[in-house]
């Protein structure tokens, strides 16, 4: 080898090491999954230098690869699009979790040019792998067109795939630490939002309005009667039709909303971004809908309830949590000392 060559894999294997170390420490420091895959695939982008590149996850439930990160020319327009698993080299690599060495696309029948007409770029030499961990294939890193005009070679398939592995190990620590996260935040009745997480998501939402003037709101909802229900029917009931409410409550709100099990028969709904008419309309909507509910039809007992709805909005009704909260609990409070049944607000 000479000189010049033995040079040039000096300073490749002296990129490695220090990739490897930043991707270590930024492991070492963080769980969240984001910005781990972007360190990891920035080193990759140092290494290996390709002229575009994406690191694709799979989604089981639709049996797709999805476009997590993706760099280059026209990157943006293939971050909206997906790929069936087995369509194209990346699908073919997320399906039979070997990696794939093309040094030209046109010769092999696996590429899928509907990616390069959709983004404006021509493929040419291609490298994909897995991203594997305890025998599932989580994604796929691809990397297209190395800078110097040569193709991708074996050398680059064994870097790229060192990298992968931290990657994997990334993803799989990551969504680790979600599901526990997620564990601590869910009530396990409900499958709703904990209180823990109400007074978090309150801080923030105080914050914001104080930020940007915007108003949020909340709603508190208390089922009225509810020992009658675990009178009659049974404890085990009981928490079934809590379960059943909490469904109800959560097709009845945005995906931005957050619906809260607050304790025993006591639910909470935060509403960002929403005025007082607005988290009006809302309860007055979930009021209907529990009416017109039967509950545990399923298990042969035709469950009816009704609730009590208080409402409050920051920043007209109080500037911190405790206000905003005690706010609307008082105004349900009033609703069920006069009619039950009812949504009341506070100051009303």
């Amino acid at each position: 080898m000479e000189s010049r060559d033995l040079l040039r894999e000096l300073e490749r294997k002296v990129q490695e090491l220090q990739a490897f170390n930043d991707i270590g420490r930024s492991l070492a420091g963080t769980l969240d999954l984001h910005e781990l895959l972007a360190v990891i695939m920035q080193k990759v982008s140092e290494v290996l230098r390709p002229g575009h590149w994406s690191l694709l996850l799979v989604d089981e439930a639709k049996q797709e690869l999805v476009f997590e990160i993706a760099v280059g020319e026209g990157a943006e327009r293939l971050k909206a699009m997906r790929l069936p698993l087995g369509e194209g080299v990346a699908g073919h690599v997320a399906t039979s979790g070997r990696p794939v060495l093309v040094p030209d696309v046109r010769q092999d029948p696996r590429f899928a040019a509907r990616f390069d007409d959709a983004s404006g770029m021509v493929t040419g030499s291609l490298l994909a792998v897995p991203l594997q961990s305890k025998g599932r294939v989580l994604g796929v890193v691809e990397l297209v067109n190395p800078r110097g005009g040569h193709p991708f070679d074996a050398e680059d398939q064994r870097t790229l795939e060192a990298l992968a592995d931290y990657a994997a190990i990334a993803i799989d620590n990551a969504r680790a630490y979600e599901r526990i996260r997620e564990l601590t935040l869910r009530d396990e009745h409900s499958g709703l939002f904990n209180a823990r997480h109400l007074w978090r998501q309150l801080e923030m939402e105080v914050a914001r309005t104080a930020r940007t003037g915007r108003p949020f709101s909340v709603v508190f909802v208390d089922l009225d009667h509810f020992k009658q229900v675990n009178d009659r029917f049974g404890h085990q009931a009981g928490s079934g039709v809590l379960k059943e409410v909490g469904e109800l409550i959560r097709d009845k709100i945005r995906t931005i909303d957050v619906p809260v099990r607050y304790g025993g028969d006591e639910f909470v709904i935060l509403l960002p971004e929403t005025d007082k008419a607005h988290a009006r309309r809302v309860a007055d909507r979930i009021r209907v809908a529990l009416g017109e509910a039967t509950f545990l039809k399923e298990s042969g007992l035709e469950v009816k309830v009704t609730a009590s709805f208080g409402l409050s909005t920051c920043p007209e009704d109080g500037d911190t949590p405790e206000k905003i909260v005690q706010g609307a609990d008082a105004a349900m409070y009033r609703v069920k000392a006069a009619s039950r049944n009812g949504v009341g607000e506070a100051g009303g």
